[in-house]
């Protein structure tokens, strides 16, 4: 009963006209984002962050615009995957095996189409999920204390982005970055200044929005310069669109098991969408009878990615809502965005602003609608937007970006610092270090290094404390897996060879 009364709330909220139309319009943006080869979710995200602020958003307003824009992201990214054989972001590499085929064969139309319910499909069961997980899941959180958050927060260093990197001792050095720029500014309990150098302006701390919209959005405008501007062009012609019920229908129990396998991918810290896509289309090659039609065009081998990597967009949102640490890199964004709002995701989030979570809730469910008539109707509307010139669209991306900077702090420290950090992304995407952990580093580093102090306190310096509890242990014993087991099965996660997009590291 207390469900549907948190439902009723949300719904309310959802259906108003500004809220729907921020919906609507986030879904909208998200899926040409998503479209664009590159740019992504956590992209599109971080460059749209700085607008909310600029138009005065309230809390859940700005929530349900960025999350809209990250569901419609993720819709968006099969677009390019099938008909430039270019995924638009990584979660949507999987969909490229059988997606570009299909294309290639004359059916375009029908693997957008089948794509685009396998993505509704995902996202709305997804949505239950988070519905029916993230109260229960926000009780357990009651028994967290400071040495279960430390290892909680360790977990999240050691998986987030690990299996997207392919080296481990690089994903540990960005994580060690942003640690390093978490610790800049003040000292809370000392009242001492650390690593400022004299700079009044860094007196408190690092900008959150400052460093994703920098390491992001203007890293991009960097690799637009060194890449002179080349334009996409479609590869293959699309034809008339219809609905292949029949393959639609035949692809049923193939959306629902991948959807199960990518909502478990996305709860789990630092899984993200690239797993969850990669795993359901294994598992679907795996069981299915004609398994040397995938890679050939077979129309599950669209269905499984795209339902797995919409499922685990959605489960990722469970444990920023509940426990503060997000399940992917564009929940991380959006972590920072709520603690720019002095709103603190975790187990009294439900209990202090329910207005915020189930008003998103019901959010999410309206916008996957609006995607589903959008990307099947629509669809050659969004095809259009694979032939916009890069140089018009860069420059709107570096124009956003400084406004919406400027407007928040009119301070020209901030809009240096961004350039800062966007020099500092373009070169470790270089490097090929992940981004994702620098921003994770700065979003919970002060968080970690309050709980290590907390315990150090209440044990009297007692380091075993931190494993005094049996959440501890195991919150423990995740983390050395997480960190771990990828170094044991690169070989099993080989990525098949795709043309080079300079796509960013796992930013889903």
């Amino acid at each position: 009963m207390e469900l549907l009364d948190n439902l009723a709330l949300g719904f309310s909220i959802a259906l108003s006209p500004w809220t729907l139309a921020l919906a609507v319009g986030g879904a909208f943006v998200g899926t040409i984002i998503g479209a664009l080869p590159g740019l992504g979710p956590a992209n599109g995200v971080a460059i749209l962050i700085p607008l909310a602020f600029t138009f005065g958003l309230d809390a859940t307003a700005a929530l349900v615009l960025l999350t809209s824009v990250y569901y419609g992201a993720m819709y968006g990214g099969r677009i390019s995957s099938i008909l430039l054989n270019i995924p638009g972001d990584e979660p949507a590499m999987m969909t490229t095996l059988d997606g570009y085929p299909m294309a290639k064969q004359g059916r375009a139309g029908d693997a957008l189409v089948i794509s685009g319910v396998a993505s509704f499909v995902g996202a709305f069961l997804a949505t239950v999920g988070l519905m029916l997980l993230s109260p229960v899941l926000a009780r357990v959180a009651y028994l967290f204390g400071p040495a279960e958050y430390f290892a909680l927060y360790l977990l999240a260093f050691c998986t987030l982005g690990g299996l997207a990197s392919k080296n481990q001792a690089k994903a540990a050095l960005a994580s060690c970055l942003g640690l390093a720029f978490a610790v800049v500014g003040m000292d809370h309990t000392t009242g001492m200044p650390r690593f400022t150098f004299g700079n009044l302006h860094l007196m408190d701390g690092v900008d959150f929005l400052v460093a994703i919209v920098g390491l992001f959005a203007i890293a991009e405008v960097f690799f637009f310069i060194e890449s002179h501007g080349k334009d996409s062009a479609i590869g293959v012609k699309l034809g008339k669109v219809t609905i292949p019920y029949r393959d639609i229908l035949n692809s049923g129990w193939t959306m629902l098991r991948s959807t199960v396998i990518g909502f478990i991918a996305g709860i789990l810290p630092g899984a993200g969408a690239s797993l969850g896509s990669f795993l359901a289309y294994i598992a679907e090659k795996g069981i299915a009878r004609d398994k040397d039609s995938f890679g050939k065009g077979n129309p599950r081998g669209v269905a499984a990615p795209e339902a797995g990597n919409n499922a685990a967009a959605g489960g990722a949102l469970v444990p920023m809502l509940t426990l503060g640490v997000p399940g992917s890199g564009t929940t991380a964004v959006l972590l920072a965005l709520l603690m720019t709002l002095n709103i603190t995701p975790g187990p009294m989030l439900f209990a202090e602003r329910p207005d915020v979570v189930w008003g998103l809730i019901a959010s999410l469910f309206i916008a996957n609608f609006v995607l589903l008539v959008m990307n099947v109707p629509l669809v050659k509307v969004f095809v259009k937007v694979l032939s916009v010139p890069s140089w018009i669209l860069l420059p709107g991306v570096t124009m956003v970006s400084f406004v919406g900077i400027y407007s928040l702090s009119g301070s020209y420290f901030d809009l240096v610092m961004m350039v800062g950090f966007g020099v500092l992304g373009y070169f470790l995407r270089k490097l090929d270090i992940p981004t994702v952990p620098v921003i994770l580093g700065i979003l919970l580093g002060s968080s970690m290094e309050e709980n290590l102090r907390r315990a150090m306190v209440i044990s009297d310096g007692d380091w075993t404390f931190l494993f005094s509890t049996p959440i501890a242990i195991g919150l423990w014993v995740a983390a050395i897996l997480g960190f771990v087991a990828p170094m044991f099965m690169r070989g099993l996660l080989k990525r098949p060879p795709q043309p080079a997009t300079g796509l960013p590291a796992d930013t889903d």
